[in-house]
């Protein structure tokens, strides 16, 4: 569970953590339509070599995949197996029972293991290189215009980044709880499947216990400060763009056409 890196910050001052955070926010969700979109080797080639790219620009070491990646592993195994296994297609590889392995079933496979790893990697880069506080701005600014009629955008932002600032307090939370029910004698580790989900009962009840206690300090720490839903609100670092963002989203856009060229003009992976 310590590996788990979702909604931590990797420290840095490279040209990734300098960009604007409106504009990281804009890059993600066209990386995920890119990768969407990718529908042929040549494609998802590119999608790999622009992530490692990223990470190597954004000076984030790349053990930093593994540990991003290791919590969803038993995923990727599970959609990997299905479409295997159950994948239709022509060409027939191995068949035993009612299973059937076909070619087309291993290339969705790999295709869908390349494309979840990519998702999970890419979009994690967003918070290794952003502060709650900046993203939270970032997603206001950005769904500004939505204040027009009445929806609460300050709340929306504020929730969602509160939601991921306390992922790695939980599994601190977590962690701490499980080493003091095993050293009053739990065993989490043995067992069989349904013996290891009721031994996680002991561990699921303080935790929530937690959460709700620190859900209430926080509402009391931010009622103390005078916090009144973002209204009269004043930031000490205001969002600005530079002329290297809008460099970025240029290259941005023509990357995505050129992936969608080749998904268009390639032959198709799956």
């Amino acid at each position: 569970m310590m590996d788990i890196t979702i909604g931590q910050m990797y420290p840095g001052n490279s040209v990734v953590h300098r960009l604007d955070p409106r504009f990281k926010i804009v890059f993600t969700l066209i990386f995920v339509v890119m990768l969407f979109s990718a529908s042929s080797a040549a494609a998802m080639v590119l999608n790999i070599a622009f992530v490692l790219f990223c990470y190597i620009l954004s000076k984030i070491p790349l053990k930093m995949l593994w540990k991003t990646l290791k919590p969803v592993i038993p995923i990727v195994i599970f959609m990997t197996v299905f479409n295997v296994l159950f994948f239709g297609g022509e060409t027939v590889l191995f068949k035993a029972w009612i299973f059937k392995v076909t070619l087309e079933g291993v290339m969705t496979a790999v295709f869908m293991i390349f494309r979840i790893s990519l998702i999970i990697v890419g979009t994690s880069l967003l918070t290794y290189t952003t502060s709650s506080i900046e993203l939270t701005d970032a997603i206001e600014s950005l769904l500004s215009p939505l204040k027009k009629i009445r929806f609460p955008v300050h709340e929306l932002a504020m929730m969602m980044t509160i939601a991921l600032r306390f992922i790695p307090t939980l599994i601190e939370e977590t962690q701490k709880i499980m080493s003091a029910q095993k050293a009053r004698g739990a065993d989490f580790e043995s067992g069989n499947l349904i013996s290891r989900a009721k031994a996680l009962m002991p561990i699921l009840i303080p935790l929530f216990i937690s959460a709700i206690k620190r859900a209430g300090e926080l509402a009391t720490a931010m009622e103390s400060r005078c916090y009144h839903n973002g209204i009269g609100r004043t930031r000490l670092k205001k969002l600005t763009s530079s002329r290297r963002d809008y460099v970025a989203l240029a290259v941005m856009i023509a990357l995505a056409a050129v992936v969608f060229l080749f998904s268009a003009f390639t032959p198709k992976f799956i």
